[in-house]
Parts: C-alpha cells; structure tokens; sequence
C-alpha cells in the first residue's frame, strides 16, 4: 500500500463509492414512457370528481346527492378483465324526503368489469360497469341483483 497505509485506504474507499452508483446505473432497466406503463396497468375506477381509483375502501355510487355509496370496500380481485369484492352499501331511504332520510347498511359483492380505454385519456383504462348482489337485505323495491353504468 505504499508509504501511507491511511491514505491508500482512503482513496480505495473513495474509488469504491463512486463506482457503486455506476454500477447500479447501468444495471436498471430501461425507464418505460410514461403512457407505455400507463397501459400495462390494471384498469381504474373513476369517482365523482374525476380521479382514478384503484382498490378503493369506499365509493359513491351517486355522484349527484350522495344518497348511495359503497363503504367498508374489501377487493380480492383487480385485474385487467374485472374487479370482485365485498361491502356495504349505504342507501338513504329519502323518507319523508332525502334530506330527512336515514342511512341503511346492506352487504354486497361488488363486481366491476366493462373496461374501456377513456375517453379523456386513452392510456388510462377503466371500469364501465358495477354489480351490486344485495348478499343479506335490501333497499325497499331493490332486485337482489342490480347493475349501473359507470362514467369516466
């Protein structure tokens, strides 16, 4: 190591650290462009305001008044062809009229497929459809079954 032992030892720990963050450089793959990755996801949930979702714990159903959303959401599915999980729906029964009315909890499965490229932007796919299955009670005049459209 020469006549400075200190000095050589140094330098080596130096030359060592520089070359890490080159190796690594060179060993990363390639960065993907942006809209590239963005294709390759999974398909996105829409909300109210616009704003893509991915395995949400609550959802409102009507954007309008808020009378119907999905809470306590738990997925066990999200793929490219649907999503599948389970929650509550959370329904104002409007009685005597909305803004008096009372919130009623009633489990579901929640199935969302349909997905579409948007049209807002194309690299963005989404889910165009929901399925309720009403899994123990309700809404009044409710199919056990029922399914809405999705915008995005």
């Amino acid at each position: 190591m020469g006549r400075n032992p200190m000095r050589a030892a140094v330098t080596l720990c130096a030359a060592a650290a520089l070359a890490l963050p080159l190796s690594t450089a060179f060993a990363a793959p390639p960065a993907q462009p942006a809209a590239q990755a963005r294709q390759t996801q999974d398909p996105v949930l829409v909300d109210c305001s616009g704003q893509p979702q991915v395995r949400p714990g609550a959802y409102v159903l009507a954007c309008g008044d808020g009378n119907s959303r999905l809470v306590s959401l738990h997925w066990y599915r999200w793929d490219a062809n649907a999503a599948v999980g389970r929650g509550t729906n959370a329904v104002n029964d409007c009685d005597p009229y909305c803004a008096a009315g009372a919130f009623h909890s009633y489990p579901v499965t929640v199935r969302l497929d349909r997905p579409r490229a948007g049209e807002q932007n194309p690299g963005e796919v989404h889910y165009t459809r929901v399925t309720l299955t009403y899994t123990d009670g309700r809404p009044d005049g409710s199919p056990r079954t029922v399914t809405y459209p999705l915008a995005g």
